[in-house]
This record gives structure tokens, C-alpha cells and sequence, in this order.
């Protein structure tokens, strides 16, 4: 069991709510706006990052920016607590001592799928970076550092850029610093990519073919020093843009599936649908060593009832705690007694908690 507590204090539109947890799937279920995504959106917070909905600290306070919210829950032996309070950035404590956002990423691995992901694959190439970056994240927490060495040498050399500097000394350091960090970058979501794919089962939700795209400016390069040189080259075009057009952060996902491959773009809604939650099955399946807490949100709303069965299979059978929201509890049968449920309410701007069954 990984998970086994979570206490939230004025977040979101719960002034609070204490959820015992265990290895079974929990069903939250509930009217639109009665606070279930909130609870989800509560527990991605315990990764690193801006959770769920990419929210601000103050956006999440229950009672507005001037507040606050803290929550507090249990991963394995160690009691973890995560707090905004006002015009504060947000904190961190893991068995009271405070430690850096990116240390949640080595405790505890949270995936999570909502309804704004099924645009996934006619979205903007920044919106699969973004999803391959936290399956990336799971799979190798020094992921998030490498990132932050990444996009803080971006800035600094972006800025350079716009200020049109012309000196070459300004920006080796920074292009080298790039290079190694994009280059770690690069081999981290190739890896993530192999064992994705590895992990995938087929059947109800498709197995796909994954690889890096280069996008704009060879982005899928693993070698430092060419990624290096080609941030020298690009150095005319890149202060005519006023910023930096090659490296990996122009890097995009692509996915075929099929026998007769079928682009992920060009295929239906619903196909697009089941192999975006093969994805995310597959990557819970590639943590099977690790401790892993699965968020689906409506995840079932669209599914015909023998791919709902097939998915809650799936789900039932993974090393992983899922939580799930739904309207309502008849989206959860198929689990019959293999999940929790949990009823939640909305009375007068704030959501309560009706009742645990399971």
C-alpha cells in the first residue's frame, strides 16, 4: 500500500475532508460540481509541480488568495505535508522537515488522466511534451532537475538574445550547460518511451508505436556537445527570433498504431481515447517496482459498458492505488466489489463527503 491517508484543510471547495485509503480502487462519485476532481486535483499536489490543472497555490484556497490550504496525508511509513499560505511560495515536509518540491517525485509516483488530455493528440506539440515529460517524470525523477538546469540556462540565453549581445563569451557557458542537461533530457524520454512501450498489453485499449520527434530543430538529439554546436549556429537566427528555436524543448510525441500504423491524429475520437489510456495504463504497468497512485478523472463518461468492464480489469489487476470519478455509481458496477466508493456532496459552496461503502 502506498497511499494510506489524506487530509485536506480549505482547498479547493473542501474545508475538509480526512480520506482513509487502501490497496483497492476508490470510485468517487457525485453530481458535476461537488468537489470529486478536487479531491484528485488534492492528490497530485503530493507530486512535484502545480498538480492536476496546472493551478496556482493561491487559486486552489477555498476561501480565495488571501487564505491558504494545506494537506497532509501518509506515503508508507513516511507522513508528508504540502501548504500555501499567503503570498507564500508553497511548501513542503516530509516526516517534518522541509525539503525541495522534487523530493515527492522519489516517495511517491502520481499519473493522472483528465478530461482536457483527450485533445492530446490534436493539440499543440507542447501539450504532448508536457504529457511525455511527467511519464518521463515517473519513470526517472531526476527528470524535474534536469529540466530546471535546462530552462534556466534557456532563460538566461534568451535573454542574451533579446538584448542582442553579441559577444560569443556570453553564451558558451550557458550553450554547455544546455547541451548537458538537454542532452540527459533527451535519453530520459527515449528510455521512457522503450519502456512504455514494452509495457503496453493491446486488446480493448491499442498498443502504439512511440517515438520522439524532433519538431523544430532536431530536438530528439541524445549527444551533448552536437546539441551544443548547434546552439552556436543557430545563435544569427536565434537573436533574430529573440529566442531559442533548436534543443529538446521543441521536442514532440508521436504515436502510430495499427496494422496499418494510423497516425494517433487521424484516428477517431474514441480511438484516440482508448490509446491515450493504454498509455497511461502501460506506464503505471512500467512502475510495477515502484509505489504508484493512478487519477482518472470521468475516465469512464465516454465508454461503452464492455470497455468500461475492460478498462476496470485493467485497473484492478495494476500495482498500482487508483482513484476514479464518475456521476454517479452506476459507471462503477463492473468493478463490484473490487473498489470503494465514495459519495460526495455540494451544499451551499462547499463539498462534503455522504458516505463510504466497500
Amino acid at each position: 500500500m502506498t497511499l494510506t491517508k489524506i487530509s485536506l484543510a480549505q482547498f479547493r471547495s473542501w474545508p475538509r475532508l480526512d480520506l482513509d485509503l487502501d490497496h483497492r480502487p476508490l470510485a468517487i462519485f457525485g453530481p458535476n460540481g461537488s468537489g470529486k476532481t478536487n479531491i484528485l486535483e488534492a492528490v497530485s499536489m503530493l507530486a512535484p509541480g502545480r498538480g492536476l490543472r496546472s493551478a496556482s497555490a493561491s487559486d486552489q484556497a477555498r476561501q480565495g488568495p488571501d487564505a491558504g490550504w494545506r494537506i497532509r496525508s501518509g506515503i508508507g511509513d513516511h507522513a508528508v505535508e504540502t501548504t500555501a499560505l499567503p503570498g507564500q511560495p508553497r511548501t513542503v515536509l516530509i516526516d517534518d522537515k522541509p525539503v525541495a518540491q522534487t523530493a515527492l517525485g522519489r516517495l511517491l509516483r502520481i499519473i493522472w488522466l483528465v478530461p482536457a488530455m483527450d485533445r492530446l493528440w490534436s493539440d499543440p506539440p507542447e501539450a504532448r511534451r508536457r504529457f511525455l515529460d511527467r511519464v518521463t517524470l515517473s519513470l526517472y525523477p531526476d527528470h524535474a532537475d534536469l529540466a530546471l538546469t535546462y530552462d534556466k540556462a534557456m532563460r538566461e540565453r534568451n535573454r542574451l538574445l533579446k538584448d542582442q549581445v553579441g559577444d560569443p563569451g556570453w553564451y558558451r557557458a550557458l550553450e554547455a550547460q544546455m547541451g548537458d542537461a538537454g542532452a540527459a533530457l533527451t535519453r530520459n524520454r527515449q528510455a521512457a518511451l522503450t519502456a512504455i512501450t514494452a509495457a503496453q498489453e493491446g486488446g480493448d485499449f491499442p498498443a502504439a508505436r512511440l517515438t520522439l520527434l524532433p519538431g523544430e530543430g532536431q530536438a530528439d538529439d541524445p549527444d551533448a556537445g552536437s546539441i551544443a554546436d548547434r546552439l552556436a549556429a543557430m545563435r544569427p537566427r536565434d537573436m533574430g527570433a529573440g529566442r531559442t528555436l533548436t534543443g529538446p524543448h521543441r521536442a514532440d510525441l508521436g504515436a502510430h498504431w495499427g496494422p496499418q500504423d494510423m497516425p494517433a491524429a487521424l484516428s477517431s475520437t474514441g480511438e484516440q481515447k482508448a490509446l491515450l489510456l493504454s498509455l497511461i495504463l502501460a506506464n503505471a504497468r512500467a512502475l510495477s517496482d515502484q509505489p504508484v497512485v493512478l487519477l482518472l478523472d470521468e475516465v469512464a463518461a465516454h465508454l461503452d459498458a464492455d470497455r468500461r468492464a475492460a478498462l476496470y480489469d485493467r485497473i484492478a489487476a495494476l500495482p498500482a492505488q487508483s482513484l476514479l470519478t464518475g456521476t454517479g455509481p452506476d459507471l462503477f458496477a463492473a468493478f463490484g466489489l473490487r473498489a470503494r466508493r465514495l459519495a460526495v456532496s455540494k451544499t451551499d459552496g462547499l463539498s462534503q463527503a455522504v458516505g463510504m461503502t466497500g
